[in-house]
């Protein structure tokens, strides 16, 4: 059985980490080399580095920082934001990025997800969802989640899927940053149905919220920012936690 993983995000604006409730009211959350180092030490399992402004004003991910967040960890990095073509994927990969995660890019133009498949192989492919509730239905959000899409999460997971994406990055809008727990219900429909791996993303506050997405959420991964960045829960606390809740994790 595969060990579920905690990935600290680094959501970057203007070269400082940033956190939000719902994708506004953003505040300074340290510095993002600084972060990163930590994160690795502690243990993270996967750091995910998210330049969220990026596609919203038309410029290509922050690469020298990219670059020097590399430098500092020895642990999978994913970068995402800005990044529209196999050129712009190469970069970052050759920047030092492990993965990429792609969103507004993906759905603008859906073979770009294939093209780098094929290009990088499925394992460096993440699609990232921002999903937000409206009328009872799930529909994808793109431009940070500024720009709703008559596109509905699952289906769009469900092709995703089938045109290469390794991964998936499933962040609720409606949760993110409240600290109210995850999106369980709509983790685990897309998790049971798909064969790669879901990240689950937005509404972390406390301990016992990974136990229910990596349960009832049926999770592969969650990703979390504040309780992380602010210092409210430790990552070896969190892992060492879960490990005694018998979810099987990687404990240094």
């Amino acid at each position: 059985m595969l060990s579920k993983r905690i990935i600290p995000c680094l959501d970057v604006k203007e070269g400082r980490t940033v956190k939000g409730v719902n994708f506004i009211n953003l505040r300074d959350a340290g510095d993002a080399i600084e972060l990163g180092a930590l994160y690795a030490e502690q243990g993270a399992d996967e750091l995910v580095f998210l330049d969220i402004t990026a596609t919203v004003e038309k410029r290509k991910t922050l690469v020298d920082l990219v670059r020097n967040v590399a430098r500092q960890i020895n642990i999978p990095f994913t970068v995402g934001g800005g990044i529209s073509s196999i050129q712009d994927a190469s970069a970052v990969l050759n920047a030092g990025a492990d993965k990429v995660s792609i969103n507004s890019s993906a759905v603008k133009k859906p073979d770009l997800v294939d093209q780098l498949a094929r290009e990088f192989g499925s394992q460096f492919v993440v699609v990232a969802i921002d999903t937000k509730s409206m009328n009872g239905k799930n529909f994808v959000h793109t431009h940070g989640g500024r720009t709703p899409t008559s596109i509905e999460t699952e289906p769009w997971a469900d092709e995703v899927e089938k045109r290469g994406a390794g991964e998936i990055l499933l962040t609720s809008m409606d949760h993110d940053g409240t600290k109210a727990g995850f999106a369980n219900e709509l983790t685990a429909k897309i998790s049971t149905k798909l064969n790669i791996p879901v990240i689950a993303s937005g509404g972390a506050g406390k301990k016992e919220h990974f136990v229910d997405v990596f349960t009832t959420g049926a999770a592969d991964a969650a990703l979390a920012a504040s309780i992380f960045h602010f210092g409210e829960i430790p990552v070896p606390e969190l892992k060492q936690f879960l490990h005694e809740k018998g979810i099987n994790m990687r404990i240094e």
